[in-house]
């Protein structure tokens, strides 16, 4: 597990998520009804990640542009609305139009302020990064700023103190993160960049007739397996050949007692195959039930022998019966021992199986407190986190100003 771990991830202004501040811990499990701003919460999250590849800017455009993200109701609410006494009604906006995206570890923090073009031009569905700032510690100050961005202007602070200007300008669309590259004079934009290209996500693999797992796939060394999963047996045999086929092998035990996977090889083509009990062969990858191929990509998945530094999971629980789910659970306790996990679920029985805590891992035990259930909730119209009724309950958490 790494020391460096994140503690706030801030969004402001995306969908629902007027102004959402949320504390993670080792194992993040997300919760909250339909409707309540789990899945706004895990694009913006890819949304970010998105920055350091460069990538932010166009997956705001395709979602529309800022006009279709940014959040739908009033800048205020009066007190006659909250009190339920008067319909929601327009008001006058005081402030800039932004998009807010941001993070804070025990290391290093980062936010990016995205917001309307001040020309319009020729990709009116761009947005412009308007201020990007990284810090040391876990909230920004004027005193742990390292890095800022204003327009297109940009200073890195020196070891000595003293303020330098690496580049001339930055164009609307790009990011610091991207094209200041000095590990030299700026490590901790580079180690931000790292960061965030390392986090990893998935939501809802395919298992249809059809899904890319059920075919035969050239086999090489796969430590990470695809988002869609096409490389299912070449990511499972690498999970074994790179010292991890005890823990796949209890994996598949756990939930399908007596069976056994092993990935066919044919001329450099590997496919997968599951020996279960009462059976005269095994069943190919193209023969599995949903259920049970969605549950063997989550063993590639979670097992992963390259970790990120961020685990981001989205409804693992989709397609799964209820009996998989401790197994499930099991196998997300386990990544938690060794990088950061968030889940986004609706299933009880898997938030109910995530609470238990005697799980051992490679590096060590997941302990009570690393475990940390936040419920999402809607309070006219906007998504809040259960329990941060007043400014104590939220984490310290400062944007950059424009």
């Amino acid at each position: 597990m790494t020391e460096d771990q994140i503690r706030t991830v801030a969004v402001e202004g995306y969908r629902s998520l007027r102004k959402l501040v949320l504390p993670l811990g080792r194992l993040t499990v997300v919760t909250g009804a339909n409707g309540a701003g789990k899945s706004s919460l895990y694009r913006s999250l890819r949304l970010l990640s998105e920055v350091a590849l460069g990538g932010a800017v166009g997956a705001l455009a395709r979602e529309g542009g800022l006009s279709s993200t940014l959040w739908a109701g009033p800048e205020v609410h009066g007190r006659a609305v909250r009190e339920g006494r008067t319909p929601v009604q327009g008001t006058v906006r005081t402030g800039p139009v932004a998009l807010r995206l941001g993070f804070a570890s025990d290391g290093l923090g980062y936010a990016i302020d995205l917001g309307l073009p001040q020309v319009p031009g020729a990709f009116p569905l761009d947005p412009e990064i308007k201020v990007e700032s990284v810090w040391t510690g876990p909230v920004a100050r004027p005193s742990t700023l390292v890095a800022e961005r204003h327009g297109p202007a940009v200073r890195l602070q020196g070891i000595d103190g003293g303020w330098s200007t690496p580049v001339a300008t930055l164009r609307p669309f790009e990011s610091v993160l991207t094209e200041v590259v000095d590990p030299v004079g700026a490590p901790e934009l580079v180690d931000v960049r790292e960061q965030l290209r390392s986090w990893r996500f998935y939501d809802q693999f395919r298992t249809d007739p059809g899904a890319p797992a059920r075919s035969v796939q050239v086999g090489t060394r796969t430590p990470v397996l695809a988002h869609d999963g096409s490389d299912l047996a070449a990511a499972l045999e690498t999970v074994r050949d790179l010292g991890r086929g005890d823990e796949l092998d209890e994996a598949v035990a756990r939930a399908f007692p007596g069976a056994r996977l092993t990935v066919t090889q044919d001329d450099g083509r590997f496919e997968v195959t599951l020996r279960q009990h009462g059976l005269l062969r095994p069943l190919r990858a193209a023969e599995l039930s949903d259920g049970t191929l969605r549950y063997l990509l989550w063993i590639a998945a979670l097992l992963s022998p390259r970790p990120p530094r961020l685990l981001v999971l989205n409804e693992p629980e989709t397609s799964l019966h209820p009996e998989l789910l401790p197994a499930l659970a099991s196998l997300v306790a386990r990544a938690a021992t060794v990088t950061q996990v968030l889940v986004v679920t609706h299933s009880q029985p898997l938030m109910d199986a995530l609470g238990e805590r005697d799980v051992v891992g490679p590096r060590g035990l997941l302990a009570e407190g690393d475990v940390l259930r936040v419920e999402l909730l809607k309070e006219l119209g906007a998504t809040v986190v259960a329990g941060q009724e007043g400014p104590f309950d939220v984490p310290a958490w400062h944007w950059p100003k424009r």
